[in-house]
């Protein structure tokens, strides 16, 4: 089958490998009919996550099953499902506390409690390195996927792919960011960073009844897609990160933000200085996205981290969190806990998720894919993937 496989950084190719098989009774095979590239797939690209082998990448897909095992009882060929991305058992102690990500049983090799990129690890992912289970994604014609009770949601023949594709990942990650918030009404909600992660929060937010959403971002025509189409207001964080934080006070009477909400993680754009400045501390990337939300929300508020964040930092401001009060919560989305309710919300017309798609490629150019994702050319917000074309 063709897939798109990480051979090192900034190297993604469509190889021709073996079909994947079932290897556990609670397998099923899924013929992928759309995948997508996803922000955190650039962070294995640019090398910020190591993956030392070939792998096959993607934890944004869905399609047909094509081949069940023996112990699966919720699904049969011919069905059309989308997939959470987590691995996650379904009976644990996490998972039976809504929290897929840390599944106990699905990244046996490298799981633990002390966590931390190059320390013990949580559950598994798909196509997310050796680290995270080793278990080959969906940017391919088929992939395996485990515990296949659990994950897969079937969706309605109504629906087209790109429909109900972001289920998989962005859209869940984007409302985890607002539920952490818990925007109940009438909230100022700042979000940083105007990819698909922060747009999909921005959409969360309204559904959740909040007053006020403002989206933040280094690039305009990133800004203009979030105001297209999440119908926010909007902040160029043209240089200095107090400018931003100014204008997010002068918009709420003095105080900040209610919730911020961190959209891009530890590979933000980065000047000279700031460069010097990681390679001095010996850490990787840069927490100043982070930073500037602790500063941007209001005493008593609420932070979300919802970008990735892999390495320790010695100069995280503890005293401003003390200080003000700051309720902090990150982590992988707990997908499978949102899933069914967002698939309703799309469903029932209220939410609009395949507006944010520039690029849709044959998954033979999945090398370009991830080139102009990862430089921001063409414009590229968000890049869906045909693996039959």
């Amino acid at each position: 089958m063709k897939a798109a496989r990480i051979h090192g950084p900034r190297s993604v190719t469509c190889d021709t490998v073996d079909d994947p098989v079932i290897k556990e009774n609670s397998d099923v095979i899924l013929k992928v009919t759309s995948t997508a590239i996803c922000g955190s797939d650039l962070h294995i690209y640019s090398g910020g996550l190591p993956q030392p082998r070939p792998m096959v990448l993607g934890h944004e897909f869905m399609g047909i099953v094509e081949e069940v095992g023996s112990a699966v009882t919720k699904l049969k060929r011919g069905d059309r499902v989308v997939v959470p991305f987590p691995i996650a058992c379904g009976h644990c102690f996490f998972c039976s506390h809504h929290l897929p990500g840390h599944c106990e049983h699905s990244n046996p090799e490298h799981y633990g409690p002390e966590g931390g990129i190059l320390k013990e690890k949580g559950g598994a992912l798909f196509g997310y390195t050796d680290l995270y289970g080793g278990y080959d994604g969906g940017q391919a014609e088929y992939v395996r996927v485990p515990y296949a009770d659990v994950g897969p949601r079937r969706v309605p023949d109504s629906l087209t792919d790109e429909q109900v594709l972001f289920l998989t990942d962005i859209f869940p990650t984007g409302y985890t960011g607002v539920d952490w918030g818990e925007v109940k009404g009438g909230e100022t909600v700042a979000i940083f960073g105007a990819g698909p992660v922060g747009i999909m929060a921005a959409k969360s937010a309204w559904l959740r009844g909040a007053g006020r959403v403002v989206i933040v971002d280094t690039l305009p025509y990133r800004l203009a897609k979030a105001q297209a189409t999440a119908a926010c207001e909007t902040i160029l964080w043209d240089d200095d990160a107090k400018d931003v934080i100014e204008k997010i006070r002068e918009m709420t009477q003095g105080r900040g933000a209610d919730v911020c909400i961190d959209a891009v993680g530890f590979e933000p754009d980065r000047n000279l200085l700031d460069r010097a400045k990681a390679v001095i501390n010996l850490e990787k990337g840069s927490p100043k996205v982070l930073e500037a939300c602790m500063s941007a929300v209001r005493r008593g508020g609420i932070v979300s981290v919802l970008g990735v964040y892999p390495v320790h930092y010695d100069n995280f401001p503890v005293g401003q969190f003390f200080d003000k009060g700051i309720v902090l919560k990150g982590g992988q989305a707990p997908a499978h806990k949102y899933i069914d309710q967002l698939l309703q919300y799309v469903v029932e017309g209220k939410v609009k998720l395949d507006d944010i798609i520039t690029h849709r490629l044959p998954l033979s150019q999945v090398s370009h894919g991830y080139k102009i994702f990862k430089e921001k050319e063409e414009d590229c917000v968000k890049v869906v993937l045909d693996p039959w074309k």
